[in-house]
């Protein structure tokens, strides 16, 4: 498997005394978290994988998250801006026993792939400064070629399906009145873009559904297994919603993960890491369906995707409440408060 090479990036500038943005401080900070936190997870995925091409596959993951955490955390020392703590040797226990099958490595890596992906997408535009924007650059095309990878495993190792397909159009239609309604009477068939959305948010719900089921079964808090629960059971929901709109079309979709979770109680990560970790990704969900809804011509998946984002809103709250209630959330670099410099 090829790997894509570091790039020395975090000493050069176009301009020796440009500062950097609220924006490149903020993602940079964004992209450190995450970064810091998967390096955790995959090295205990290391620990138990045994198929080749998967433990290849993580190796080369794992390679990629380090080197975006030393790129940032050279900027940072450089611009004399505090390093965030992050997740440490304490967050994960290496000697845990297995809680996934290989397969699982696999899709948790599509997974979390499509995430950094649609990070990665909404930076670039927002770096000004080519030391960053160089960087985010690298971080798109080297997590785009890690995308392909995985692809090919998924496919060759046949872990998944590829979305519906559809018939070839005979000719050119124009909507007419009616076109958006989708609750009764003549529904239409579902669009081409309607049919991605739904496949994309089902397969990347079904991972995150398998995930934290995972992580409720091992976390050592009860108030931390109760929000998994809940956490478990909104996703969940979600899932057969958006398979119900493609069986009513007869198509077909991902299947559920579950079975790739061993019966392992023993945690491998700290609960800190596992609560981060759902609030980070049900948030990235929040702009999938925001790009679901962009493309959604019926007005019933505008109401289910509603209802999907008020229910992620509701579990991002109580989890980062949680957090802050352990002293377990980081702050991104903030404004000057202007009232408090004036009081003093």
């Amino acid at each position: 498997m090829d790997t894509i090479k570091p790039i020395k990036i975090g000493s050069k500038k176009s301009n020796p005394h440009e500062k950097l943005t609220s924006a490149e401080v903020g993602k940079l900070w964004a992209t450190y978290m995450g970064n810091s936190m998967s390096t955790r997870i995959l090295s205990y995925f290391l620990q138990h994988v045994e198929d080749q091409e998967i433990k290849a596959l993580l190796e080369h993951a794992l390679n990629l998250s380090e080197e975006f955490q030393r790129t940032i955390r050279e900027i940072f020392v450089i611009e004399k801006i505090p390093v965030p703590h992050g997740f440490t040797e304490e967050d994960v226990n290496l000697g845990a026993p297995r809680l996934f099958e290989d397969e699982f490595y696999v899709h948790y890596l599509k997974y979390a792939g499509k995430a950094g992906m649609s990070i990665y997408n909404v930076e670039v535009p927002l770096m000004y400064r080519e030391d960053v924007r160089n960087f985010y650059l690298h971080c798109m095309n080297s997590t785009m070629e890690l995308m392909e990878q995985i692809k090919t495993i998924l496919m060759n190792k046949g872990f998944i399906i590829k979305p519906p397909i559809i018939p070839i159009p005979e000719n050119v239609k124009i909507a007419s009145p009616g076109y958006l309604k989708g609750f009764m009477g003549d529904v239409r068939p579902l669009h081409a873009l309607e049919i991605a959305h739904l496949y994309d948010n089902i397969e990347s719900n079904v991972t995150s559904k398998t995930l934290i089921m995972a992580f409720g079964q091992v976390a050592k808090m009860d108030k931390v297994r109760e929000v998994f629960k809940k956490g478990e059971e909104v996703t969940l929901r979600s899932v057969d919603r958006y398979m119900e709109k493609l069986q009513n079309d007869n198509l077909p979709a991902p299947s559920l993960l579950s079975h790739l979770v061993t019966t392992s109680t023993f945690s491998p990560f700290s609960d800190k890491l596992m609560l981060f970790h759902k609030v980070d990704m049900f948030s990235m969900k929040i702009r999938a369906f925001g790009n679901s809804v962009a493309v959604n011509g019926r007005h019933d998946l505008a109401a289910l995707y509603g209802k999907s984002l008020a229910d992620i809103f509701m579990f991002v709250e109580e989890a980062s409440k949680l957090m802050m209630e352990n002293g377990w959330m980081e702050i991104p670099p903030e404004a000057a408060d202007r009232e408090e410099l004036a009081s003093n």
